[in-house]
């Protein structure tokens, strides 16, 4: 299915005092370094995009709310909403010399290997994994996620023991396909391309269950109305982290991808209008997902405190009416 080749982004915000003390003088001092004369001769990903002009986004346009697409065929979701953060960062660092282009495939694995063979610089809403940080840098978290199972099954309550003998689909390389054995070797794995076409596999009838991201498995239950459908267990086989990948040894640009993800925490907690609204429309509490706004702030106070200290900006009480 064709999208637009390139994401398109609105006016540069102006920055909270917050957001100005992210801006992380060191790392700018650290980029300017990086893409002088100077530097190795190898090419950095950013020298690469200064020189095309473009840098090269990648990811799954079936996996609600992370990605997926419109009414006019245009991608949509939470990863491209980081995704445009990303890139008013990188304009702002490279005197708007760089735009993001998006290029769809077909799942994780695709996302993962597109990044770490060069063939594309950043993509994001992708499961952590050890295996997968042996070969592509993480960013920031942006969310967490998990492995849970989708199941129209009564029988199916999300214990293993209930999973024997059933027909389980997963995705050909990714976290469920590999954890599937290990949770029930009597299971009947049927392996699929993706999560969207494992869960139709499931709405007519040829597989049991389908075991994969937990966040994907709700979107896509709830844009394609699976109300007979539920999310066993209760709590996930595994929790994970999910963020942003970009190719290894490339400091500088994994550098302007936490920047830019900081920021838009920073101001989500700071209640900031736009930041509010490129996150809870996919996962806050009237939002795909519907998470709790506090479980949202929690988790991004948590994400940003492991890398400083935390000074939101009180806002300013109405003075009263003469």
């Amino acid at each position: 299915m064709a999208v637009p080749s390139v994401i398109k982004f609105g006016p540069r915000p102006q920055f909270s005092p917050l957001q100005r003390l992210l801006r992380w003088l060191p790392m700018a001092a650290g980029l300017a370094l990086a893409l002088s004369p100077l530097a190795a001769s190898a090419e950095t990903v950013l020298e690469k995009a200064l020189r095309t002009g473009e840098l090269v986004m990648v990811g799954t346009t079936d996996s609600p709310p992370l990605l997926s697409l419109d009414a006019k065929g245009e991608p949509v979701g939470y990863a491209i909403e980081v995704g445009r953060r990303i890139d008013k960062e990188l304009n702002a660092q490279l005197g708007g010399k760089v735009r993001i282009r998006f290029v769809p495939v077909d799942n994780t694995a695709a996302m993962v290997q597109a990044v770490a063979t060069g063939g594309a610089a950043l993509a994001c809403g992708v499961p952590f994994s050890w295996e997968r940080e042996m070969v592509v840098d993480y960013s920031l978290p942006i969310g967490l996620s998990g492995l849970r199972l989708l199941s129209g099954s009564a029988a199916i309550d999300g214990s293993p023991a209930s999973l024997a003998g059933r027909r389980v689909a997963t995705v050909s390389g990714s976290l469920g396909a590999t954890a599937i054995g290990t949770l029930q070797p009597a299971a009947k794995p049927v392996s699929f391309d993706s999560l969207d076409a494992a869960v139709s596999a499931l709405k007519q009838g040829k597989v049991d269950g389908v075991l994969g991201d937990s966040n994907v498995l709700a979107g896509l239950r709830k844009v394609r109305n699976l109300s007979a459908t539920r999310l066993v267990p209760d709590e996930p086989f595994a929790t994970y982290g999910v963020g942003c990948i970009v190719p290894q040894n490339n400091s500088d640009l994994i550098n302007v991808v936490n920047l830019a993800i900081a920021k838009q925490q920073a101001a989500y907690l700071e209640g900031q209008p736009d930041a509010v609204a490129s996150i809870d429309p996919w996962v806050g509490p009237n939002g795909v997902l519907g998470i709790p706004a506090e479980r949202i702030r929690g988790f991004f106070q948590s994400s940003l405190l492991s890398r400083e200290a935390l000074l939101l900006m009180p806002v300013p009480a109405a003075k009263p009416a003469p």
